[in-house]
């Protein structure tokens, strides 16, 4: 074979180009984006015409606002008839809007609390921190139970006793249950809790009293409410959803058919009426006497119903593997658990960002629906605002505060979303 009929292959990779001039300008990309063909240039000009009515609309109604005045007929003097927006209903009731009729003496409990919050998700949401942080986040919730509730420490500590008791007893069952362990020590934790919980918290209290003033739920509101029930129905829903959906690929037809159940059964209801279950039908199941604070039966239905949702979306990407990632993990000779853990679960969350993230938005935002069963949300506080006779007939200003402040919570989870997914984009580095 001659010289001249051999394939070429290159051995170096050739070094990059820097573009032409004239294809990065500003210019010449703003021209491609908005006026590539004929469509897209119509679409231009017709979006830009929308844009400019909507601002020569709405544009003199921000412009001429009155943020300093104190009932609506004071905003209409100082407008003296000209069109402009009331934006002091915002300033007069901000802090009705954020904390409901929360004593306003203790502010600093749930502000102190949010702040605890964003500390206890940095190492959650941002690795490169400290993993010893991971047990601030640990013991989070029952000290942010205890700041915005109020009452004695020692409840919330008495409830981590039991999730000891639970390590102990699974620690001494593995060397004679074996597979028992995890029931043994389920049981042992729920028997501390009917039993044991209460009577050592009250002596507890008594020999060393960390009290706070007790807040009841029906004092709280606004977007405070909205931050407990959605922090604490995503934080729940995504383990939980992560078992249902391993429990729904399960080739044990006892733990598959109760996933699928509750799956269906769950999916199939509207949010309302698992609501309006918890407000109403609850109680009765109840032993007599029996003090179920509402929040806490929201919270409960609500994390049940994004469990449902969100275990599908986990089953998703578990579908989407192939099925190689399964005999890999098998050839390396790990157990079910450790395959899931180390190999299957991180690949299968990654894919399902999207899906996860958008369920959390989605949950966050049906928070609002607590209005129905009297709770106060930001909804129903601004129709309690717009009833006032100070504010009888405001309405947009209200709303567009509310609107703007459920977009940043949302906004900033969809950005951090989009982070999440450049950081693990390994496959394609």
């Amino acid at each position: 074979m001659s010289q001249s009929n051999l394939a070429f292959v290159r051995t170096e990779m050739l070094s990059a180009r820097t573009p032409p001039a004239g294809e990065t300008s500003p210019l010449n990309l703003l021209r491609k984006s908005l006026f590539g063909n004929w469509v897209s240039g119509l679409l231009t000009v017709m979006s830009l015409i929308a844009l400019v009515l909507m601002v020569r609309a709405i544009g003199p109604w921000l412009y001429h606002s009155v943020w300093n005045a104190h009932s609506l007929s004071e905003c209409r003097q100082i407008l003296a008839g000209s069109e402009g927006a009331c934006f002091a209903v915002v300033r007069d009731r901000w802090t009705q809007l954020l904390f409901g009729f929360y004593p306003s003496a203790f502010y600093w409990r749930p502000v102190l609390a949010f702040g605890l919050m964003l500390v206890a998700l940095a190492p959650v949401l941002f690795p490169p921190l400290p993993r010893r942080m991971l047990w601030f986040s640990a013991l989070f919730p029952g000290l942010a139970y205890w700041l915005i509730w109020g009452g004695t420490l020692w409840l919330p500590v008495s409830v981590y006793m039991g999730f000891i008791v639970a390590a102990l007893l699974l620690a001494i069952s593995r060397l004679r249950a074996g597979g028992l362990a995890a029931g043994l020590a389920l049981a042992g934790a729920v028997l501390w809790w009917l039993f044991a919980a209460s009577p050592v918290s009250t002596a507890a209290a008594s020999l060393l009293p960390f009290m706070l003033p007790a807040v009841s739920s029906r004092e709280m509101g606004g977007f405070l409410l909205s931050i407990v029930i959605g922090v604490t129905g995503i934080s729940l829903s995504l383990p939980l959803g992560v078992v249902l959906a391993l429990g729904r690929r399960s080739k044990m037809p006892l733990v598959k058919s109760i996933s699928v159940i509750f799956i269906e059964f769950i999916r199939g209801v509207p949010l309302i009426t698992m609501l309006f279950t918890a407000s109403l039908l609850l109680n009765y199941f109840l032993p007599p006497g029996t003090n179920f604070d509402l929040i806490l039966r929201v919270i409960i239905m609500v994390t049940l119903f994004a469990t449902a949702y969100m275990a599908e979306v986990i089953r998703g990407g578990l579908a989407a593997l192939p099925k190689g990632q399964y005999e890999a993990a098998e050839a390396l000779g790990l157990d079910y658990w450790k395959a899931q853990a180390l190999v299957i679960m991180p690949q299968a969350l990654k894919i399902s960002i999207p899906g996860i993230v958008n369920s959390f938005i989605g949950l966050f935002k049906d928070t609002t629906l607590v209005v129905f069963i009297g709770l106060l949300d930001p909804v129903a506080l601004s129709n309690s605002i717009r009833a006032s006779t100070d504010w009888q007939g405001i309405y947009w200003e209200l709303f567009i505060f509310i609107g703007g402040l459920f977009f940043l919570f949302c906004f900033g989870m969809s950005r951090y979303s989009m982070h999440l997914e450049r950081r693990l984009k390994t496959d394609h580095r």
